[in-house]
């Protein structure tokens, strides 16, 4: 917008730094809207009996609603600029959490999840692309370092939101972390900036070869697209399961309150758990960004799909150990985190940097087809009295996103490549989506 721009040019906020550290405590904020949801579905089910199943269709539409409308959302950011986009995302998100306090029925709870899902996700979209538009050059370094923001945000309120349920209720839990968390997003989208021109055009000088751009039509006519997406949801649904159902795993295998004692501290079982989850699962996006930069996209989607596949296996096995349980939860979510990285990047890569926050939020919405099986999650748990066929089913479908990553989206890219590179600068285009997207991440890494 306009007048975005004008600030952009004057304002001592107008720095990509200060952008991207406004963005991340923004995405920090709205991060306890799914990554902290698990630790009040119990307390919810205690008061209401309206049973695990129908209580997690709420985190299903909330994860539909934030990941469906992102592109819409983009479209929002482009038009009027990032600041009333986020500004009304807080306002919504804060709105959710109060009518989560007083919700009596299920009805009123999925209302509240619907409205949380479109503040988030407004506030997720804008950020990460707005990250994307301030660092034209570093997008892989900055949307990881976003990403993070909402993967580890919620670590540091774990602790304080699981001790209030208890000593406060749950309901009061909502209220006050749901204003507290609002405001906040408010106050910094008021000071969320696009861009100014001057930094695309500078930006713009400093690419050495013509790239292919594909418009967001080109992209869902695109084969290299759908198996992208078919991956996407592969493993975002193990992840979503484990983000959603761990409280409910965790009291299913007798370990709610079981302390652990690990790294100096000593915490229940499903805190502890949480709260390392919550770190991990941040610090992997950027790592494992890093790590692609240098072995290839898919390489490194293979090595921690695998990683994945092998973690939930074993938390089946294993899981009912309370240390095990901690430990192996928190390789679960380092292995999962990733794909909030690596996807966008990959098809940044894949598809040009014009229309790279589209395209993305495109793939993105792929997060919201993997959270329809949610709920059967818990179906399929009281049909067979435990979690194992759950956990065999999140296993396989991280294991063949593994495998396609390697032996089909691999050579599936490479041609995308060849077809659409220009003559003088097919060699380096190639080589940058197989393996050094580092040195060209001003196209989408």
């Amino acid at each position: 917008m306009k007048t975005d721009h004008q600030e952009g040019a004057s304002s001592w906020v107008a720095s990509p730094w200060v952008q991207l550290v406004f963005g991340v405590i923004c995405m920090a904020m709205i991060a306890n809207m799914q990554y902290g949801w698990t630790l009040f579905v119990n307390p919810i089910n205690e008061k209401y009996q309206w049973g695990r199943a129908a209580i997690q269709v709420a985190f299903t539409i909330f994860v539909v609603t934030e990941t469906w409308l992102v592109p819409v959302e983009g479209y929002l950011v482009d038009k009027y600029g990032p600041r009333p986009v986020v500004v009304g995302g807080g306002l919504l998100c804060a709105i959710a959490w109060v009518l989560n306090s007083v919700a009596s029925s299920l009805p009123l709870l999925y209302i509240a999840a619907a409205i949380g899902g479109v503040g988030a996700g407004a506030v997720y979209g804008t950020c990460v692309g707005n990250a994307l538009k301030w660092f034209p050059t570093r997008r892989g370094l900055a949307a990881g370092i976003t990403a993070a923001g909402f993967g580890a945000g919620s670590a540091a309120t774990v602790i304080p939101i699981s001790n209030m349920i208890k000593s406060s209720g749950y309901e009061a839990t909502f209220l006050s972390f749901g204003l507290g968390q609002g405001i906040i997003v408010v106050l910094l989208g008021l000071a969320l900036l696009a861009p100014p021109a001057s930094l695309l055009a500078t930006a713009k000088s400093t690419i050495k070869r013509v790239v292919y751009n594909a418009t967001p039509r080109e992209v869902v006519s695109s084969p290299v697209f759908w198996v992208m997406y078919l991956m996407f949801v592969m493993m975002a649904a193990g992840g979503l399961m484990a983000t959603a159902q761990l409280g409910p795993i965790a009291k299913d295998f007798g370990l709610h309150d079981s302390p652990v004692s690990l790294l100096g501290l000593t915490l229940p079982a499903l805190t502890f758990a949480l709260t390392i989850d919550r770190v991990l699962n941040g610090l992997t996006r950027p790592f494992f960004g890093w790590i692609s930069d240098r072995i290839g996209r898919e390489n490194t989607m293979f090595i921690a799909f695998a990683i994945e596949a092998v973690g939930i296996l074993a938390l089946s096995k294993y899981g009912q150990s309370p240390v095990a349980f901690v430990v192996l939860t928190g390789i679960v979510f380092f292995a999962w985190g990733e794909i909030y990285s690596l996807f966008p990047a990959t098809c940044g890569d894949t598809y040009g940097p014009k229309f790279a926050a589209t395209n993305a939020g495109l793939l993105y919405t792929a997060k919201g087809t993997a959270a329809l099986l949610v709920p059967f999650t818990s179906v399929i748990t009281a049909a067979t009295g435990n979690w194992h066929a759950v956990f065999m089913l999140a296993s396989g479908m991280a294991a063949a996103a593994a495998l396609l990553a390697l032996f089909v989206l691999k050579p599936m890219r490479r041609a995308h490549a060849a077809r659409h590179a220009s003559p003088a600068s097919e060699s380096a285009y190639s080589g940058a989506l197989i393996s050094e997207s580092a040195r060209v991440s001003a196209d989408g890494g």
